[in-house]
């Protein structure tokens, strides 16, 4: 087997790294930032770190596309008050339409697989 070259990996530390603000549509920052290594891909599609602000909420929208994530600090509180707490993995189907909220902050590791639809 031959070595990795450095071209071909890319390591960072979720708690050294510099996040991306979250922009939304109309061109306001949200107080929420993403960590994503394939910038081929629009912000928050693919594997991302999304990290929310103590007193955010996410913008209501439809995922065209199958999400998952893991609550790796803090909780997130869905629109019809499920509660995910550190360590908890999420499935969500295409086609899922909610919004969520954290009074704590919150940091998940995050798969995405098309863009969101803001509703």
């Amino acid at each position: 087997m031959k070595p990795i070259a450095k071209d071909e990996r890319k390591v960072v530390n979720i708690h050294e790294a510099e996040f991306q603000p979250w922009v939304l549509e109309n061109g306001e920052l949200h107080p929420s930032s993403t960590l994503q290594h394939d910038i081929s891909k629009p912000n928050g599609v693919g594997f991302h770190i999304y990290k929310m602000d103590p007193g955010s909420t996410t913008t209501p929208h439809q995922h065209t596309g199958n999400e998952e994530f893991l609550i790796l600090s803090g909780e997130l509180i869905e629109n019809d008050g499920t509660i995910y707490r550190e360590g908890d993995l999420v499935w969500l189907k295409k086609g899922t339409e909610h919004s969520s909220y954290t009074e704590t902050g919150c940091v998940m590791a995050v798969y995405i697989e098309t863009p969101e639809q803001d509703l």
